[in-house]
């Protein structure tokens, strides 16, 4: 982890954390959004294949509550396969301005298409129309062969509401291990672990 340049950070004791991870993160993640002035529901979404080879890449939270973490994305992408073959993840996110970082393990599953479909209503049109320009990940012979594609189909939808393609939808990580990490002076930092044991988590402090 590297070290933040500043050490005038709060302490993370546990008499102070609350005793569900959601509120907690809910609080840090509110305390983000006010810090940290470019993306800060940026995350790290790490999956791996079947064979244990692992992958990852930066996605963005749409939403969470006490049921998990929401992000959308192309379910044929490759990180889509992944996910099918093998739903087990880690999120992480790192906000440098607090010196702050969360890790999440958990297991997902899809969003239902109801859920899906709102969240792609509220997106730009161009963000829904890229939806359908863009097969993620695959091979094209330029940029233009994309551009094409766009250019087609703001024509096609213009002035009509844009479908959602039957390839795209949302993802939710329940988790069983969220860690909160606060940056502290001679890296001794504060480290505490929420794990799921049956219908209860059960806090942790970690050395550093």
């Amino acid at each position: 982890m590297p070290e933040p340049v500043a050490h005038n950070y709060p302490e993370l004791n546990e008499k102070d954390a609350d005793s569900n991870p959601f509120r907690q993160f809910e609080k840090w993640f509110r305390e983000a959004e006010a810090a940290v002035p470019i993306l800060p529901n940026a995350m790290t979404l790490a999956t791996a294949t079947t064979e244990g080879i692992p992958s990852a890449r930066v996605v963005l939270l749409k939403d969470f509550d006490d049921q998990g973490f929401v992000f959308y994305t192309n379910y044929e992408s490759p990180k889509g396969r992944e996910l099918d073959e093998n739903p087990v993840v880690s999120l992480c996110f790192y906000w440098p301005e607090l010196g702050r970082q969360v890790r999440i393990s958990g297991t997902v599953t899809k969003t239902t298409r109801d859920e899906s479909e709102v969240y792609f209503h509220t997106r730009p049109v161009d963000s829904q129309l890229g939806a359908w320009a863009s097969n993620q990940s695959e091979v094209i012979a330029g940029r233009e062969v994309l551009e094409a594609k766009m250019d087609k189909l703001v024509r096609e939808y213009e002035g009509k509401e844009i479908p959602l393609p039957p390839y795209w939808g949302g993802y939710r990580v329940a988790p069983s291990v969220i860690e909160f990490w606060q940056s502290r002076p001679s890296r001794l930092h504060d480290r505490l672990r929420y794990s799921r044991r049956e219908q209860e988590w059960v806090i942790e402090r970690l050395a550093p």
